[in-house]
């Protein structure tokens, strides 16, 4: 019983478990061998099955694209379309603003204030439109133009209704008018920004990524940017703002206009698109008619391009019924689709100037 209950040897060998046993194969089942057409034909249908999966997945890609694609082109198209609605909005408030600067007709000192005051606060809210846009990535940078174009729009339009009230009284309108003056330069600087730059980008951006939206027009907040920036005729302007009208110092008519405009030979017409060779000298040769019942001196002829610089000469003196050409040399020379700008300074006395400038889209190629 003792060995009964002896325990185990602890160095004794275990005995291993038998592998279980093997399945074997049922009689008369021995592997088929696959034929080489058989073999063939599974490959194939694997192949099939693969180009089919990737067709999809690239269907799939393709498609996931161009949902992407048309969201972006709907996005660059909303931007280009408020744009283009703000440019409209602006050059219309700049043509009220400048015509009744032009001829205020019988309004009070205190109505034609009241009125630049509702003109400043029109291009506040414009700049405020401006920092509230949607702006995809890619128009960034045109973005960043835009917003420089209507910051000085502000400001300047600012400037211009705080000093109005001096310059339109007796002390100190001297330095105000000068300031106001200065202030339409910086506006007419605005112009030049967003059509030499914003602009071009907004359009460069939608060729690229093959959006549809039309070209984006010009700015001309500023109509007449060589007249207005000179403090003498901003002075004359306000100086019939008290309803009396301004008179010349004789009874005899005034008036001088533009009668016809060419480069190169080639004349221009304001109510066309103008084509002109690539290479044309680019002279401007402007016409100048005095159509009044006087003889004019020192008539003024200015030319400029997209808003940009200026370019001007004088008619020393020019008798009734006489027309002389002014011969003004651009440079540079103009390349591409450009608005070329012709403006005869009123003389004193002329009260009809809607014939003593112009605009003209000419293209050079």
């Amino acid at each position: 019983m003792d060995d009964f209950f002896e325990p185990d040897d602890p160095t004794a060998e275990v005995p291993a478990e038998p592998d279980p046993p093997r399945r074997r194969r049922a009689p008369g089942k021995a592997r088929r061998e696959m034929d080489p057409e058989e073999r063939k034909r599974l490959l194939i249908r694997r192949g099939v099955a693969l180009g089919v999966g990737i067709l999809v997945l690239l269907l799939l890609v393709l498609g996931v694209r161009s949902c992407l694609d048309a969201r972006k082109n709907r996005s660059l198209e909303a931007y280009a379309g408020d744009v283009a609605q703000l440019t409209d909005e602006t050059n219309a408030l700049g043509q009220s603003m400048f015509e009744m600067l032009d001829d205020p007709g019988e309004l009070s000192v205190t109505e034609f204030t009241g009125e630049i005051e509702t003109d400043r606060n029109a291009m506040d809210g414009f700049l405020s439109r401006v920092e509230k846009l949607g702006v995809p990535d890619d128009m960034k940078a045109a973005q960043q133009d835009l917003l420089l174009t209507y910051q000085l729009r502000s400001s300047a339009m600012g400037e211009i209704a705080t000093a109005m009230p001096t310059a339109l009284g007796d002390e100190g309108s001297e330095q105000a008018i000068t300031n106001i003056a200065g202030q339409i330069q910086a506006l007419v600087a605005a112009d030049v920004i967003y059509n030499r730059v914003a602009r071009h980008k907004v359009d460069a951006e939608i060729v690229a990524a093959g959006a549809s939206a039309p070209e984006l027009q010009r700015s001309t907040f500023v109509p007449r940017p060589t007249f207005w920036s000179d403090p003498a005729n901003v002075e004359d302007a306000l100086a019939g703002v008290s309803g009396a009208p301004r008179e010349a110092d004789d009874d005899a008519i005034h008036g001088t206009g533009i009668a016809s405009v060419a480069i190169g030979g080639v004349a221009l017409d304001s109510s066309v698109a103008n084509t002109v060779a690539a290479g044309t000298d680019p002279t401007v040769e402007v016409s100048v008619q005095n159509q009044g019942g006087a003889e004019e001196t020192d008539v003024t002829v200015s030319v400029s391009v997209d808003g940009g610089g200026t370019v001007e000469e004088t008619i020393s003196s020019i008798a009734i019924g006489e027309t002389q050409v002014v011969s003004l040399t651009l440079d540079p020379a103009p390349v591409g689709e450009v608005t070329i700008e012709v403006s005869v300074a009123p003389v004193p006395g002329e009260g009809l100037t809607d014939n003593n400038e112009d605009s003209y889209t000419v293209t050079f190629e």
